[in-house]
């Protein structure tokens, strides 16, 4: 079994005779390595693993599940005797931000679900985990001093069916306590896994509007049931101001992320204040010792601080946010949106968006270079995902090759790749339960209704 069949091109490899019995006694010692590096050297008497850090720690122990095989992967082991090849193993990842965005806020999934998403990220080494708290659909973060925001915010009455504007007719919502959230941050920090948590304002803010009409300049709102893009702005007004500075002070007794994100995304006739209300939650944020982050619209506001940009219209605007004195995650649409179709089969069962093939993600590589750039992200939008199958059927496997763009460089060569991915990457993707997408296209139950299906 070669080391450079397994792993997501290393570092550096040296195989060596024999084998070690899986699991083994782990020697862990510090050493001086890169950031989430980590240098493992097997033989058959055992495993000595040297790292710079816990994460490296993390990554390491990660790596010997691999080399394990697929089996190491499933919640129990029932007897079958695995075992590690010998040799050393020396690797750290290419970019310091390897991360999945998770939209929880138009279709909300339970704490054991996103438990069970950090898991996956982890097993694929990424690290960051975006989750998008609050939209126009729903609010999903309990904040006491607002109690409307969940009570009211945090349901809907029906949802749009795809793009057509048809309803389902079926309530829809839920939200995490402040203990849920805890929860959700420790378990993913003991994986390596940073949860940076997104508030979104001045737009996709109808959930708070429908919960608190005072922060908008209507009467009344309705928490939205459609999809696209809003036209209902918060007021900015001092008092919403004060508002969400209560809002995110409630946000970061809870996260630890050094990076918190604001949105500022998709505001049609947005005015000047509502710019000035952005900057002055962006400074909130700074005078907390936190860095905003915000999506690439907010690089029209004057006076920003230093923030993180999320680059998701195209990969110019993170050139543009990296000129302005910006650190940037590169995002873009037209490459690692992970709810987008993935092929122009008519049995795709969410035919939206542009094509992302899985070999389009794998040759993704971002425009942008240099101290700026912070890393890349995945986006997985959930207007369309209803269910953790689709999740699961629109993220992977195109996340498992995502996740080989983000730890290591490189020229990359596709049709090296899926003997990888069909020898190493599904079998783990087997053992986790995820329910992906075959490479030959939709099993049949995955199809459209009334489509027919491919067999696997």
């Amino acid at each position: 079994m070669a080391f450079d069949t397994l792993l997501p091109r290393p570092v550096s490899v040296t195989p060596a005779p024999g084998s070690c019995p899986w699991p083994s006694p782990v020697d862990v010692r510090a050493a001086a390595l890169p950031a989430e590096g980590y240098r493992l050297e097997i033989t058959p008497s055992g495993v000595v693993l040297s790292c710079g850090d816990p994460a490296g720690e993390f990554y390491g122990r990660q790596t010997l599940r691999q080399l394990a095989g697929p089996s190491a992967f499933r919640a129990a082991s029932f007897g079958d005797a695995l075992s590690l090849p010998c040799g050393v193993v020396e690797d750290h990842p290419r970019f310091g931000w390897r991360g999945c965005l998770l939209d929880v806020a138009r279709h909300y999934r339970t704490k054991a679900e996103v438990l069970r998403f950090i898991d996956l990220l982890a097993a694929h080494k990424l690290n960051v985990l975006n989750l998008h708290l609050t939209d126009d659909q729903g609010w999903r973060f309990e904040v006491p001093a607002y109690p409307r925001l969940t009570s009211v915010g945090g349901w809907r009455p029906s949802s749009m069916v795809g793009s057509g504007g048809a309803q389902d007719g079926r309530p829809h919502g839920g939200f995490y306590t402040a203990d849920d959230l805890r929860e959700i941050v420790a378990y993913a920090a003991a994986r390596a896994v940073t949860v940076v948590p997104e508030i979104d304002i001045p737009g996709h803010a109808r959930a708070a509007l429908a919960a608190y009409p005072s922060l908008g300049t209507s009467s009344s709102y309705e928490i939205w049931t459609s999809w696209g893009i809003s036209t209902s702005l918060l007021s900015p007004s001092s008092s919403t101001l004060d508002f969400f500075k209560t809002v995110f002070d409630h946000l970061l007794e809870i996260f630890p992320s050094p990076v918190i994100a604001l949105g500022g995304d998709e505001t049609p006739g947005a005015t000047d204040e509502h710019r000035a209300f952005v900057r002055q939650l962006a400074e909130h944020l700074v005078a907390r010792g936190r860095t905003p982050m915000g999506w690439d619209e907010v690089l029209d506001i004057p006076g920003l601080p230093p923030m993180v940009i999320g680059s998701w219209q195209n990969e110019e605007a993170g050139v543009r946010a990296a000129s302005a004195g910006h650190d940037v995650v590169m995002c873009p649409e037209q490459h690692v949106y992970l709810d987008h179709r993935q092929s122009e089969d008519p049995g795709e069962p969410i035919p939206v968006g542009m094509v992302h093939t899985l070999e389009d993600v794998y040759r993704y590589e971002p425009a942008l270079t240099g101290d700026r750039l912070r890393g890349v992200q995945a986006q997985v939008w959930s207007e369309h995902l209803d269910d953790v199958r689709r999740v699961d059927y629109m993220a992977f496997p195109r996340l498992s090759a995502f996740a080989e763009v983000a730890w290591s460089s490189g020229a990359r060569d596709y049709a090296e790749f899926l003997p990888r991915l069909r020898d190493h990457h599904l079998p783990r993707l087997d053992a986790l339960g995820v329910e992906y997408r075959p490479l030959e296209g939709p099993h049949p139950w995955q199809t459209r209704p009334g489509v027919p299906g491919r067999p696997r």
